[in-house]
């Protein structure tokens, strides 16, 4: 049997039909793009390989942009993924180009001729080539401003095929979800006009979608999630026992039983300086610090949690030291130990600490679905504290400091409305790496004054509020006067926790254009989607660079919270030891 094509008579022009398959190897696709198809016979599976010249084009565009540098070192894997993902958006960018270009010059497909595709596999080879090696090289960079020491080539060598992978796997299903709008119209078709089919055909297979993955697919992970680290939660970590100390929770007397303290809630009480630790420091007659914690399974809701570590709390004595703590957690509870130990070190002992657990979930996962519990923990933590503090006789109360870290920053923010109510309930503010979600973070960024920088914006003044990215070498602005109460926001240039944003897909941000921070690359530039999938897929990794850059807060919390309780009687010696403390050198 023939299966070439009818040939129109000699005079009479193809149709457009005609015109989109001519010798059996063109046509269009559901948007109306052209592709290529295999002879006939080939069979189904190369059928699946069919591709858009267009495609191809915008998929390389962005495959080569996505190796441009980011904040963090990206292995073989990660540039892999990220990789595929630009390419498939650019394959899709490409498709779409084509069909708006098309519709404007009211015409049909077009089919390629070899030539084209010729150019194209040329010019892959020599770009891809050319983008894969500078970006190895921009790669090195980046390792080099953070000690990063870490490189594997066998990954490095496999990043083009994973990208390959990822994107053939995007593609699959994105032409799946073209074939259940098909279906979809077809049947509504019957019913309604075509056009209003293919409205609606679009509406519930992209709602089908969406449900499958947020209810299904995502839901399924949390949930599975959930169950996996509530198993964790009933461990001890290495090396960590029982307080015998009536200062801590979980010690003899304590109003909150080790065991449901939880992983996070053990770590905190059971660990950190001793009265012997700090004097040996401070070579002052020292006090031990009260900690005082609740876990998920100290009670059944927030409000009771809160109150049942305040009631420890008050057990403990904590209202009776100088110094008085409230620090939101972050996730599944974790309290980073460099912030509270710092705190304790300072005050020589005389302070106490208190915290509760939220989740169970690790911290970059509640980021993403347990904003809200965050939310209420922070602000049922803090009204519970500031109502038994603000009872007692004003001589009598201990300076009331707050403190977060990343989650845990966004948590404390809820508790305040504002630059003065900050100001007039606390004695001051630390927070570090706080997600660019932040209330608070992006009312004080967002009206900063006109020629600060985002990466270090000043806010009124500096008078209550300021950032800085090393507390140990100056807190802008420096010439003006800091009085009274103190609230200090840490953030790295290179912390993606602090700079990912939604809008990064489609709107260049203010950091990027300015002068880049010292950890961070100047050829960074931003480009609409590769930027957003690049920042995004630098947030499960970090903390998994150096102290000092990316999310890993360590020996900044001694400078920070130095300057906000300004204690007396420390030297900068004194303070360079500290660090040495705080986070060991090697």
């Amino acid at each position: 049997m023939n299966n070439d094509p009818p040939v129109s008579p000699p005079g009479e022009p193809r149709s457009r039909k005609d015109e989109g398959r001519v010798g059996g190897t063109g046509g269009t696709d559901a948007a109306g793009a052209e592709h290529v198809e295999p002879p006939p016979g080939s069979g189904k599976g190369r059928r699946l390989l069919r591709v858009t010249l267009p495609g191809c084009w915008g998929a390389l565009v962005l495959a080569c942009l996505s190796f441009t540098p980011s904040l963090l070192p990206r292995g073989g894997v990660l540039q892999g993924l990220i990789c595929g993902i630009s390419a498939a958006i650019g394959y899709g960018l490409g498709v779409l180009a084509a069909y708006v270009w098309r519709a404007f010059a009211d015409r049909d497909a077009r089919v390629p001729s070899r030539g084209s595709w010729l150019v194209l596999l040329i010019s892959a080879i020599v770009l891809f080539g050319l983008a894969f090696g500078l970006g190895q090289y921009w790669q090195h960079q980046i390792r080099v401003l953070m000690d990063v020491t870490d490189y594997n080539t066998l990954t490095t060598v496999a990043c083009p095929f994973i990208a390959a992978l990822v994107f053939y796997l995007l593609l699959m299903a994105g032409r799946g979800l073209r074939h259940l709008y098909h279906g979809a119209a077809r049947l509504l078709g019957r019913r309604i006009g075509p056009r209003a089919a293919r409205v609606v055909g679009w509406v519930v297979v992209t709602g089908l979608a969406w449900s499958v993955f947020s209810g299904v697919l995502l839901g399924g992970f949390v949930n599975a999630a959930n169950e996996a680290f509530s198993v964790r939660d009933t461990q001890t970590p290495e090396g960590v026992h029982q307080p015998t100390s009536v200062l801590r929770s979980g010690g003899p007397g304590s109003l909150v039983p080790w065991d449901s303290l939880g992983y996070q809630g053990r770590a905190f009480t059971g660990s950190g300086p001793s009265a012997l630790d700090i004097g040996t420091f401070t070579h002052r007659t020292a006090q031990e610090p009260v900690r005082a914690y609740a876990g998920l399974e100290s009670a059944d809701s927030t409000e009771s949690r809160a109150e049942r570590a305040v009631a420890d709390l008050e057990r403990a004595g904590g209202f009776h030291r100088r110094n008085l703590l409230v620090m939101t957690t972050t996730g599944s509870g974790w309290v980073d130990p460099a912030a509270v130990d710092s705190f304790e070190y300072l005050a020589n002992g005389d302070s106490a600490t208190v915290a509760m657990q939220y989740s169970y979930l690790p911290s970059w996962l509640s980021y993403l679905v347990d904003q809200s519990k965050a939310r209420e923990a922070g602000r049922e933590l803090f009204d519970a504290v500031y109502d038994k503090w603000s009872k007692l006789p004003q001589e009598q109360r201990p300076r009331l400091f707050v403190a977060g870290e990343s989650l845990g920053s966004f948590g404390g923010e809820t508790a305040f409305s504002g630059e003065y109510d900050l100001r007039n309930r606390t004695a001051g503010t630390l927070f570090a790496g706080p997600p660019n979600f932040n209330t608070l973070f992006r009312e004080f960024s967002d009206h900063r004054e006109a020629g600060s920088p985002e990466i270090e914006p000043v806010y009124k003044d500096g008078r209550t509020v300021r950032f800085t990215d090393d507390p140990a070498t100056g807190i802008p602005p420096a010439d003006r006067p800091w009085d009274g109460t103190r609230v200090l926001y840490l953030m790295h240039p290179s912390d993606p926790i602090v700079w990912w944003s939604p809008s990064l897909a489609f709107s260049e941000p203010d950091w990027i254009g300015e002068a880049p921070g010292t950890d961070v690359l100047g050829t960074m530039v931003w480009m609409p989607f590769v930027t957003f999938w690049q920042v995004t897929a630098d947030l499960p990794f970090s903390t998994g660079v150096p102290d000092g850059h990316g999310h890993t807060y360590k020996a900044a919390y001694v400078d920070g919270w130095n300057a906000v309780m300004r204690p007396t009687g420390f030297t900068a010696q004194d303070l360079d030891r500290l660090r040495e403390i705080i986070q060991p050198a090697g």
